[in-house]
């Protein structure tokens, strides 16, 4: 990691220019990129008197001078917080453009344009306005330059599907970074009228008085002080989520809680499963748009990358998170299009043909798997998994699984794999399911429908 020396320093503090230097230096080699004029450059505004810095708040402070300065200690370990920070290209997160449905996290703040706040919104209006993020990085308009520090327009994936038009992508790793800051700044923005009170009476105040308010005052970092996210311990379990949605105040208890699979970030939305209208658990964007299904169409969804993360790296996580539904553990299943995701990627793999690259052999193409019938009526349910884009054209049908059999196999695999889950699992640990189970919703996207 490379670090430029600080010049002019006063009592630890650094000036706009330094700190935009400083901060250029130690993120040069981080994995995630990082924008050049933080401090000085827009969104900066001394008028907010901070700048965010990936998942952290740095405060400006005035000098005897009348000049705007900041911490150095504080700006290094930003850079040392985000230099550690992994990023995986291929696991991306789809920012829009999306409706979210009922559950927007936070309650509505206004903010200027130096604000973070609704990273997600900021961006899809930029890239979806005519010039698009080259515009904006031109500096026309005034328009956000950067978010948190954090050059996004780097990374950022456009794809385009034919019928279904323009959609944005960014790495989870990003997406978690903005959430994260977006959280910290609003416990910021919270927290500044005590701020303000606090110094105005430290002013007025005698050495004395000064001493004793600061022992007795809660310590606060620059962020200002913040309240801690609750884990999440089953409070909503066997709560219907119609129910739940229409209760007052739900956005912000939801918030409250620290997401209930990554456990890290805050949690943003309330998780349910569509077949049987339970709520799992409050999670974060980023965990609910990584077991988002990707589907082509109301029966069809092709088996995408993050899957690998369900159910190799973190199955025993997102194993237990579905089945806080009380309909799947009493059942001991998964949601349809989570069950057939599953049978072509795992139960189907033998059956995957492979072609010879440089370096050794790889599966061919990408999986896809579609269905007749419903969960409701076993009998008639028909999982077909087949292979798109081939490269030599040649293969493309791979197995018709019956609904039964793909759930059987599933029951065997989860118990092998997550012994714990599977034993909390099976029908007699529940008898008031509901009667007549709601129908799979395929479309995520419509209003109210997001959240799978």
């Amino acid at each position: 990691m490379s670090e430029h020396v600080v010049l002019g320093r006063t009592g630890g503090l650094i000036s706009l220019g330094a700190a935009d230097a400083l901060w250029a230096g130690l993120t040069a080699d981080s994995a995630v990129p990082t924008a050049s004029g933080v401090f000085t450059g827009p969104p900066a505004d001394a008028r907010v008197e901070y700048v965010l810095l990936g998942g952290r708040v740095v405060g400006m402070a005035k000098t005897s001078g009348g000049r705007w300065s900041v911490a150095e200690h504080e700006v290094r370990r930003a850079a040392a917080e985000l230099s550690t920070l992994e990023m995986d290209c291929r696991d991306l997160v789809r920012i829009g453009p999306f409706r979210i449905g009922p559950f927007r996290g936070a309650p509505e703040q206004q903010c200027n344009e130096g604000t973070l706040l609704r990273w997600r919104r900021r961006v899809m209006r930029e890239v979806q306005e005519p010039g698009g993020p080259g515009r904006a990085a031109r500096g026309e308009d005034g328009r956000s330059c950067h978010l948190a520090g954090i050059d996004w327009r780097q990374v950022m994936v456009e794809r385009t599907r034919e019928g279904a038009g323009r959609t944005w992508w960014l790495p989870r790793a990003v997406v978690r970074l903005l959430d994260a800051a977006e959280h910290a700044e609003s416990q910021w923005l919270h927290a500044a009228p005590a701020r303000q009170a606090s110094a105005v009476a430290t002013e007025r105040a005698s050495h004395h008085r000064q001493t004793r308010a600061a022992d007795s005052r809660q310590t606060a970092g620059p962020e200002g002080p913040t309240a801690p996210l609750r884990p999440y311990n089953g409070e909503l379990e066997g709560q219907l989520y119609s129910a739940l949605s229409r209760k007052p105040g739900i956005s912000r208890k939801v918030a409250q809680w620290a997401c209930a699979v990554c456990r890290t970030a805050p949690a943003t939305v309330l998780d349910h499963c569509h077949e049987h209208g339970y709520a799992r658990a409050p999670v974060c964007r980023s965990c609910n748009t990584q077991e988002r299904p990707d589907h082509l169409y109301s029966n069809d969804i092709r088996v995408a990358g993050h899957y690998r993360h369900l159910f190799h790296t973190h199955a025993a996580d997102w194993l237990r998170h579905w089945h806080r539904c009380p309909g799947c553990r009493a059942r001991t299943t998964l949601p349809l299009p989570h069950l057939a995701a599953w049978t072509a990627h795992i139960a189907c793999r033998p059956l995957r043909p492979t072609h010879r690259v440089s370096r050794g052999r790889e599966p061919c193409g990408v999986l896809r798997v579609s269905w007749t019938g419903s969960q409701n009526a076993p009998r008639s349910c028909l999982l077909t998994v087949t292979v798109d884009f081939c490269p030599s054209g040649e293969h493309r049908f791979l197995a018709h699984v019956p609904y039964r059999e793909a759930a059987g196999q599933f029951r065997t695999w989860l118990a092998e794999t997550a012994p714990a889950v599977s034993a909390a699992a099976g029908p007699d640990r529940l008898d008031d399911l509901p009667a007549q189970p709601r129908p799979v919703i395929a479309d995520t996207s419509g209003e109210g429908l997001a959240l799978f």
